[in-house]
């Protein structure tokens, strides 16, 4: 437990700020820790109770019941949209970044039932982070890996979170970085995919260098300086383009990043476009873990226009990452051996196999007949004055030809003058 420093003078205040975070990073281990959970469940046998009955679920049901958390989601499966949704409880996703995109992405797999979360991020939560979403001012000063991590364990505690506060561009840092993703899985394995939800870009070139050298699947996302625009990116090695094949122009002349910074101006924050891109980011991942739709290789947003321009990045063969040159080199030998493998990128995905009936049992015994007369009744007929249904009948018949009577007086004009023709009109 934390405590005061026992001093003769009264505490100061980053003394007393010190206290608090600690206090604060105490609460939200207890809150994520099941013994925790149980505990105030026997004790309080009210919203903890939940929670802990909650955890116990190690599959996903499909039953439609008010307390089943995945109803909702198995029902993809029973409509032929996933083969196989329960899968994703086998699945490992790092998020490298957990602040406006990040901490959201987090959220919606956490609600998607992902097996388990990696958190990476070196930052602290501060009120100038209220006007995005998931972080609480009651959560400021608290690390952003630790206040996700018991937010998203009341969230859905079948999740498992491993929360890492470093930064990953730190020279003592990258190996555990890279530990962490080549060990990080359910089961000890690497994880299976990483996204980058990063605002910098020698952020991202470290991540790019990490999974280049793995041969790890990721996403890249971002959003703008101006909060209105975005784009996700999806990135294979060796097959598509890395971060490095086409770099920013900043990267690419080897400048630094923070010349870019205006004095005294803060870059824009909008949680709407935040939370598209963190959407448009999280449904890719569905589509890429769980194989159902297309999954896209590059997708923009421009909030000011709504255009989302969408394309297909493939690697630069004089790219500068040796990692990823080599990724290259291994694909194009993969290829020569298993041509078959040899599709192109973003090309369709073959249609999902025909879904058997749930069941072909009638419980309800529901019969359709035809009602007696019913089928003459439906045949077309040719009379105008024909009933379509009892006390319904057509307002014209469509099959006869127009005659003269259903149409306008004619005016032949050859007899008739200007001033006529007016009076004619004025008649009609």
């Amino acid at each position: 437990m934390a405590s005061l420093p026992a001093t003769a003078t009264a505490p100061t205040y980053e003394e007393l700020q010190a206290v608090v975070v600690s206090l604060r990073e105490e609460l939200a281990r207890a809150t994520a820790a099941p013994s925790t959970l149980a505990a105030g469940a026997s004790r309080a046998g009210t919203g903890a109770e939940v929670l802990a009955r909650a955890r116990a679920q190690t599959s996903m049901s499909a039953e439609v019941v008010d307390w089943n958390p995945y109803s909702r989601l198995m029902a993809l499966q029973r409509m032929g949209v996933v083969t196989d949704y329960e899968r994703i409880r086998t699945l490992t996703v790092a998020v490298v970044g957990v602040g406006g995109v990040g901490s959201v992405a987090a959220e919606m797999l956490t609600r998607c039932g992902i097996g388990k979360l990696l958190l990476f991020d070196y930052d602290t939560v501060e009120l100038a982070n209220m006007n995005r979403l998931f972080f609480r001012p009651d959560q400021a000063g608290m690390t952003k890996t630790s206040a996700a991590a018991a937010t998203l364990a009341v969230i859905n505690p079948d999740v498992a979170i491993d929360a890492h506060h470093y930064n990953i561009t730190a020279p003592d840092k990258f190996d555990d970085f890279l530990d962490a993703l080549q060990s990080g899985g359910l089961a000890g394995q690497a994880v299976d995919l990483v996204l980058s939800c990063v605002d910098n870009f020698e952020a991202r070139m470290a991540i790019n260098q990490a999974c280049n050298e793995l041969g790890q699947d990721w996403m890249e996302s971002g959003v703008s300086e101006n909060a209105v625009s975005g784009h996700i990116q999806l990135m294979i090695p060796g097959r598509s383009a890395c971060f490095a094949c086409a770099p920013p122009l900043i990267v690419a002349r080897k400048g630094d990043e923070r010349e870019l910074k205006r004095e005294g101006v803060c870059a824009a924050s909008l949680p709407t476009t935040m939370g598209i891109v963190a959407g448009l980011l999280v449904q890719n991942v569905l589509k890429f873990l769980l194989g159902f739709g297309q999954p896209t290789y590059y997708l923009g947003y421009n909030a000011l226009s709504d255009f989302f321009p969408s394309m297909v990045l493939r690697p630069n063969p004089g790219c500068d990452n040796s990692a990823c040159r080599a990724r290259q080199a291994d694909w194009a030998a993969h290829i020569a051996a298993h041509p078959e493998d040899d599709t192109q990128l973003g090309a369709p995905p073959p249609p999902p196999p025909a879904v058997a009936p749930q069941s072909t049992e009638n419980a309800w015994g529901i019969v359709i007949e035809c009602d007696e007369g019913e089928e003459e009744r439906s045949q077309p007929t040719a009379g105008g004055d024909a009933e379509l249904v009892p006390g319904v009948r057509p307002a014209y018949n469509p099959d006869a030809p127009p005659t003269n009577d259903a149409l306008a007086p004619r005016v032949d004009a050859a007899d008739l003058d200007l001033d006529a023709l007016r009076a004619q009109l004025a008649n009609m």
